[in-house]
């Protein structure tokens, strides 16, 4: 007989659950959170305190998956392991894999070309986190805790981690991060969901249309790492600052697209209040389901990702091997390897001082050009 999911007390209009995924073969089971408010339902999972799964309705009312994922445990723990994970210490890409703070330098777990990527080859998606059921007002949801040891992957200091998923009565989601450090270190964390609103494996993103509110990114080098200065998106395939479908400009022969085969790139996000809350930093939208997802946030940057290097090893609930442009990443963040950059917001985290950052996912639905709720 299959577990009975546990239930949590939560708000009337929030229902919180928690259910064994499986055993993980690594030590910790594995458990998978759901959380309810009408028709939306949002999935976490312990392992890489992971945004496994978010049903929403379309225009009709059909509810379906736009998160892409696996259901098979060897392809979460393979090549869909960072599948809306929650990536660290590093989320993004530190060159040469080495820091400096304070004058010393550190060597950190290279992941291949020249780089540490996503905190390392054994970072934060990788690892089981610790939940409990917790309340915020009319939200609920499940807050996740990690602790880092002082030199893991090679970077400084014992960390520990927070993260919460909140859900609202109407469907809004809050990604609510925090952390310590015993140490100087540094620390960028993001959610690495994949979304496709027309629903998982249900063709491309290319006829999504997506506004980014930034008027500049970092163009990268062959290793996706960032040159350095800003570049104006005006006139490029970077322009994003209206509404325009993906695939628009995705195959123009420009030179930060050829490399990557599509986008994999930081946006700089217009300037935000300090400590203020969560503000606009994209607008997705489905013309064909109407669905939208907005994304706020308190990051400086987002970066967007469009799955260019999908080659059908992770098959998705519906049975679909996902191919380039499947789906879509919008990963908040700050820019990447900023500890090389010291022109861009500091990623540094001391003793003493705390880490907060929220990104919130507000779901809707387009039901004309000029209607969205």
């Amino acid at each position: 007989m299959a577990p009975t999911p546990e239930q949590h007390r939560s708000d009337p209009q929030v229902t919180v659950t928690r259910a064994p995924l499986e055993p993980s073969g690594a030590g910790a089971a594995i458990e998978r959170w759901t959380l309810r408010a009408g028709p939306v339902e949002v999935q976490v999972l312990t392992l890489g305190a992971t945004l496994h799964g978010v049903r929403v309705p379309d225009r009709h009312g059909t509810v379906e998956q736009v998160l892409l994922g696996s259901e098979h445990l060897a392809e979460i723990l393979g090549p869909g392991r960072h599948y809306g994970a929650t990536v660290g210490r590093y989320a993004n890409r530190i060159a040469d894999s080495r820091i400096t703070l304070d004058g010393t330098e550190y060597r950190l777990a290279p992941t291949g070309n020249g780089v540490t990527l996503h905190g390392g080859p054994d970072g934060f998606a990788d690892r089981t986190w610790a939940a409990e059921q917790v309340g915020d007002g009319d939200r609920a949801g499940v807050r996740l805790h990690l602790h880092s040891p002082d030199g893991d992957q090679g970077f400084p200091g014992a960390l520990d981690v927070w993260v919460s998923y909140l859900l609202a009565p109407d469907g809004e989601l809050a990604i609510e991060y925090r952390a310590v450090t015993t140490r100087p270190t540094v620390l960028n964390l993001t959610n690495h969901a994949y979304v496709n609103l027309a629903g998982e494996g249900n063709g491309d993103v290319l006829g999504h249309l997506l506004t980014l509110d930034a008027d500049a990114y970092t163009p990268v080098d062959e290793r996706q790492v960032p040159l350095g200065p800003f570049e104006p998106v005006a006139g490029t395939p970077f322009d994003f600052t209206t509404a325009r479908p993906i695939g628009e400009g995705i195959e123009e022969k420009h030179p930060q697209l050829v490399g990557p085969g599509g986008y994999d790139h930081n946006w700089v996000l217009r300037p935000r209040p300090q400590d203020g809350p969560p503000v606009r930093a994209a607008l997705l939208e489905d013309p064909v389901s109407g669905r939208t997802l907005e994304v706020l946030t308190t990051e400086p940057g987002i970066q967007v990702y469009t799955a260019n290097g999908f080659h059908g090893a992770v098959r998705g609930p519906r049975g679909v091997a996902y191919q380039p442009y499947a789906g879509v990443a919008l990963e908040t963040q700050h820019h990447p390897d900023s500890p090389h950059q010291p022109s861009y917001p500091s990623t540094e985290l001391h003793p003493g001082d705390e880490f907060r950052s929220i990104t919130v996912l507000r779901f809707g639905m387009r039901f004309s050009s000029r209607h969205t709720v």
